[in-house]
């Protein structure tokens, strides 16, 4: 392999490992989540400056704390086989290179929003990370209830879509935060119990952790995903959406909750995992109902 080549190979590797800090997956969820927002918000022909800004604001805002969390949990991921090889618990990245890396990405996010969105929206973003990085993260060492909280910032990002458009937060950007975080209850459950014995051996604080047998993460998995149904109900019973948007979230909900109540009734990786997935493919569906028969 000649000098070109090994340079290449190099600079793939610091480009794989910046995503994977990044965790580009997550974000790109929180892209979608707060465009959805936008979209709905935004009223009279679409000015794509302010678009594009709360775009990449909340891109590198996401990037930041996921950084952030990563440099935190460091120790803590090169004890679970599926964080193991991340770039700072494999060795690849220096922790002050990922810090620094997550510090100017958080920086440069909210004030490209605060500069060019609003303020209300850059303060929002500033919670996201607070809450993400400053409070969950360390609260999956001390309580179970951290799934609570850290639906909270992964519930924000269409809110802050909202406020991006609309300049406050209405009741459409509240129902959008309220479906996001509902939804991320039977999502987070399903992936606990799939990776409860590698959270146990972490020292993370999680429900199935100390539930052996999966009665209380599978009750709570239907109870949440009951209240998702009801929740995304809403849009079409507040008129947001047409009677089309109700009828799709009426089918989609249903089917969350019926795996939920399978996964209940069996509690087994099998379960979990179609749960897990059920709830991947839920999400841009709902969204896409939402956006496509909103009013």
């Amino acid at each position: 392999m000649n000098s070109a080549d090994s340079l290449a190979v190099k600079q793939s590797g610091i480009i794989s490992d910046l995503s994977e800090l990044s965790k580009a997956r997550l974000s790109f969820l929180v892209l979608l989540t707060t465009l959805v927002g936008f979209l709905l918000g935004w009223q009279g022909s679409m000015n794509y400056t302010v678009l594009l800004a709360t775009l990449l604001g909340t891109a590198l805002s996401a990037a930041g704390a996921s950084a952030l969390n990563q440099w935190i949990e460091r120790d803590l991921d090169g004890l679970m086989k599926r964080t193991a090889d991340r770039p700072l618990p494999a060795g690849r990245m220096h922790p002050s290179d990922a810090l620094l890396f997550g510090l100017l990405c958080c920086g440069s996010g909210v004030a490209l929003l605060a500069l060019l969105v609003n303020p209300l929206t850059a303060i929002l973003s500033f919670l996201t990370i607070v809450i993400y990085a400053g409070l969950y993260t360390p609260m999956k060492r001390v309580s179970e209830l951290n799934t609570l909280l850290g639906a909270i910032p992964g519930a924000l990002p269409p809110l802050l879509g909202w406020t991006a458009a609309t300049g406050s937060m209405g009741l459409g950007g509240w129902i959008l935060f309220l479906i996001l975080w509902f939804w991320q209850m039977p999502h987070f459950l399903a992936i606990s119990w799939l990776y409860k014995d590698q959270y146990a051996a972490a020292g993370f604080k999680m429900l199935s952790t100390r539930d052996p047998e999966g009665w209380a993460t599978g009750w709570q998995a239907l109870i949440y995903s009951t209240a998702l149904l009801a929740i995304s109900l809403l849009p079409g019973l507040l008129r947001f959406a047409s009677p089309y948007y109700f009828f799709v979230s009426l089918a989609l909900g249903a089917a969350m909750v019926f795996l939920s109540a399978d996964f209940l009734r069996v509690r087994t990786t099998g379960s979990a995992r179609r749960l897990f997935f059920a709830s991947i493919i839920y999400l841009p569906l709902l969204l896409g109902a939402l956006i496509a028969f909103s009013r």
